[in-house]
């Protein structure tokens, strides 16, 4: 199996239980989250060997988050203690025609304030085949944008393969800042991930007259904009998770991928997700799928198939982990959607 290394923050999730409201809540339900650290549990799951990068503070709450990756047989000797505190994002999860809503609680996280001096670069990326970050990273302060060139760097130096999710949060950076960001980040990339509006607002790619609402994706527009990021950024591939949204309760979920070196695009089988117990997290199991099918040798195609099918999996499970097992994957891609109880 390869050894992959993810960073980003960890954060505590709180979130409202029954789909209550925020007003509703008395209490929430605890448990620890974040893109990149989803990504790494997901593919521990699967049974590669994970290392995440991150900084906690060094108190009870760090050590629960560190804790919480050490649950899934994530690796965590590159977590820095340090800073003043860990972020916190409360979630209210929507249902039927009401979105869900997240709130972040996360200004001068540990991770927004560290530097390089805080993380042996050339020891994390030793030995590494993968290294997978997001675009919420870089979005959380300066210094973790400058942190995460700094990772990608040594990742390069050491003939580290890299992935990004561009995932775009309005919430921490406008699509100006995140462009003047990004784009250069790009030059380390080798499998790009974003949908429809993350390749818009991060990298400027606008794939045609798309509208999620409706369903109607105009394929043709996906595949244009792939070729362009080919051409600008020298991908090997290009890929789009691509979500229909009936409802909160009720999405269609598949997605699409371009390979630079057969010029070939492709696109999934469709699955209608109703009713969801959690979509979050939901892309970043899309992300670790598409990462353990390629690491596994599978032809693009297949690694898409795995890769939707294991993030379809992810909306039945509440939290922002996925823990669903490859055997659950592989049925799944297969055609077995009955959900029959297994005795």
């Amino acid at each position: 199996m390869a050894k992959v290394i993810t960073m980003g923050e960890i954060m505590l999730r709180l979130s409202t239980p029954n789909y209550e409201k925020f007003i509703q809540a008395d209490e929430f339900d605890v448990c620890y989250a974040g893109g990149e650290a989803n990504v790494a549990v997901s593919l521990a799951n699967y049974g590669h060997e994970t290392e995440f990068v991150t900084a906690v503070p060094d108190n009870e709450i760090g050590e629960c988050a560190v804790a919480a990756l050490r649950k899934y047989n994530v690796g965590t000797k590159y977590i820095a203690r340090c800073g003043e505190r860990l972020g916190i994002y409360f979630l209210e999860s929507g249902s039927s025609m009401r979105p869900s809503k997240v709130i972040y609680d996360r200004a001068h996280s540990s991770i927004s304030t560290a530097t390089e001096k805080d993380f042996d670069f050339d020891a994390v990326f030793k030995g590494a085949d993968w290294f997978h970050f997001t675009g919420i990273t870089p979005a959380v302060s300066d210094a973790a944008a400058e942190l995460t060139e700094k990772a990608l760097q040594a990742a390069k130096r050491h003939g580290v393969k890299v992935s990004v999710d561009l995932n775009f949060r309005k919430k921490l950076w406008s699509p100006e800042k995140a462009q003047k960001v990004m784009k250069n980040l790009m030059q380390y990339v080798d499998v790009c991930i974003g949908n429809e509006e993350d390749a818009e607002l991060v990298l400027g790619y606008r794939p045609g007259d798309t509208n999620v609402t409706s369903g109607d994706l105009k394929l043709d527009g996906y595949r244009s904009i792939f070729e362009q990021m080919t051409a600008d950024y020298n991908f090997e591939y290009c890929v789009s998770s691509l979500r229909v949204s009936h409802s909160a309760s009720d999405n269609g979920w598949s997605a699409c991928m371009y390979s630079r070196d057969s010029k070939e695009f492709y696109h999934s089988r469709e699955y209608r997700i109703h009713p969801i117990v959690d979509r979050v997290g939901g892309g970043d199991s899309f992300a670790a799928g598409v990462i353990c099918g390629l690491l596994d040798g599978r032809d693009f195609r297949s690694a898409l198939e795995f890769a939707v099918a294991a993030s379809a999996l992810k909306h039945t499970i509440p939290g922002d982990f996925n823990l669903v097992s490859r055997k659950e994957v592989e049925t799944l891609a297969g055609g077995d959607a009955s959900g029959r109880v297994q005795r």
